[in-house]
């Protein structure tokens, strides 16, 4: 990783109208460093709390467990997940892929009405990297300047110390972040046998956690805001989903502009910018929000806050740089929530609805019946027909589940091969043979639809359709 250059930070300079690279990249390609100063006030402090309930969130649903299971698993390795408490497997890809629909779909219409309000307050890149990291960095280093100044300065002993415990305290945080991210996918009580038995029993795992802490170290201490900029594609797609209703975080160009300091706005009709930069400063990314929409802009709200107390020193009011839209500011009206805003907002709780229709009323045990290839009909007597049918069960629960399988009408009867039911181990998969039964009065075409209903004792569970095949009536 090549070393960064200076603090950036700055804005488009005069006659500047566009910027053809990134806002971290000089014009030799090399990685500009942000210095992004401390940010206060009321949206920082909000963000903040929320940061904390995230926090909260994330360290503690691993030790939460819904029916004997943990509520959030994610065990790719062994295709099984598990969402509130219910077990899904491959044979539930389908909901998954209408997941991930209904997700792509929810952040076009949440980004077109809403902007990257998703980024700057609820992503876990930008709480751990503005809420964590960099509040740690602030301790360890100092504040921006003090920052700066340190890379700048000679490798002392000073420096040396500073740095060093910087980079082992991000990692052991890394290293903590990565065996709650494990836990996620294994559970938490695989991840207390890799933490206490010995690594020999657990080499896979303690692999893993140390590839995911050096991932994370990597991110945090050294790429940093440029996982927002260069690889997540949402800051790439927000540019075509957006349009001139849609909230974002804005300059009022209307009422900032002409720009001037404060001396200077007393000699002429100037906006209420004073050109103090404070937006800049306290910028993540390292833009200039008074050059527009951007595409580094992640909506964290700092430059609002900045500016806000700027406007309270000299006595300006508040909102020069605050959350609107194009056309608010253009127009300048105050930002509405527009019709095709609601119409957005409204599809988005149907899809979701929808899909929490379908994970709530998914079935606890699964059944496949299909008829025993090579098999066409048997006689049974000169008054009965049989089908010999195979059935795969996935029992979903945690139980182990004496499956019974009956004719749902009553005309004509199952017959089991070997025991009376099949017996399904919990979260596990059971498989058997059995006979229908039908009289030749019932069969009145070469197929025959049936309902078979699949009991726990006394307990209908479910539902399966089935044909039965027989002779053609004369």
């Amino acid at each position: 990783m090549s070393k960064p250059t200076e603090h950036i930070n700055e804005p488009l300079t005069e006659g500047e109208s566009f910027r053809d690279r990134i806002g971290t990249v000089d014009e030799t390609g090399k990685r500009k460093w942000v210095f992004a100063h401390k940010p206060s006030g009321k949206f920082y402090s909000i963000r903040s709390w929320l940061s904390y309930l995230y926090f909260i969130v994330f360290f503690g649903l691993p030790f939460v467990e819904f029916n004997g299971r943990p509520l959030f698993l994610f065990n790719v390795p062994a295709a099984r997940f598990i969402l509130f408490g219910k077990v899904f497997w491959p044979q539930d890809f389908f909901i998954f892929g209408l997941t991930m629909v209904t997700f792509v779909f929810f952040i076009i219409l949440f980004t077109a009405a809403f902007g990257r309000l998703f980024c700057g307050w609820a992503c876990p890149q930008t709480n751990f990297m503005e809420m964590m990291f960099r509040k740690l960095e602030f301790f360890i280093l100092g504040d921006a300047s003090a920052q700066k100044q340190l890379r700048n300065a000679a490798w002392t002993g000073n420096k040396i110390f500073k740095v060093a415990i910087k980079n082992i305290a991000f990692y052991l945080l890394s290293f903590i972040i990565a065996n709650f991210f494990l836990a996620y996918v294994i559970g938490i009580k695989e991840v207390e046998k890799i933490i206490t038995e010995p690594i020999s029993e657990h080499t896979g795992g303690f692999t893993a956690i140390l590839i995911f802490s050096g991932v994370f170290y990597a991110v945090y201490a050294f790429f940093r805001e440029q996982a927002c900029i260069v690889i997540c594609p949402y800051g790439r797609l927000q540019s075509v989903l957006l349009d001139k209703n849609s909230m974002l975080v804005a300059y009022d160009y209307k009422r900032g502009e002409p720009r001037g300091n404060f001396k200077k706005q007393t000699e002429g009709n100037l906006g209420d910018c004073i050109d103090c930069f404070q937006c800049v400063r306290v910028c993540p990314t390292g833009i200039d929000i008074r050059n527009g929409v951007q595409m580094e802009c992640v909506g964290c709200t700092a430059c609002i806050d900045a500016c806000d107390t700027v406007m309270d020193k000299i006595g300006k009011p508040r909102g020069l740089v605050r959350y609107a839209s194009e056309n608010s500011i253009a127009n300048g009206e105050g930002l509405h929530f527009t019709t095709r805003m609601k119409l957005y907002t409204g599809l988005c709780l149907v899809v979701l609805t929808l899909l929490s229709i379908l994970l709530i009323t998914r079935k606890d045990v699964d059944a496949t019946v299909m008829r025993t290839p090579g098999i066409l009909f048997l006689e049974r007597g000169k008054d009965s027909i049989v089908n010999l049918y195979n059935i795969k069960v996935v029992n979903k629960t945690i139980k182990e589940v004496p499956l019974v399988v009956k004719l749902e009408d009553g005309n004509g009867k199952i017959e089991i091969v070997g025991k009376p039911y099949i017996t399904v181990a919990k979260e596990g998969q059971g498989s058997g043979s059995f006979f229908v039964v039908l009289p030749k009065n019932r069969i009145h075409s070469r197929s025959t639809h049936l309902i078979l209903g699949l009991y726990q004792g006394d307990v209908k569970i479910s539902d399966v359709k089935t044909n039965f095949l027989g002779p053609i009536s004369e």
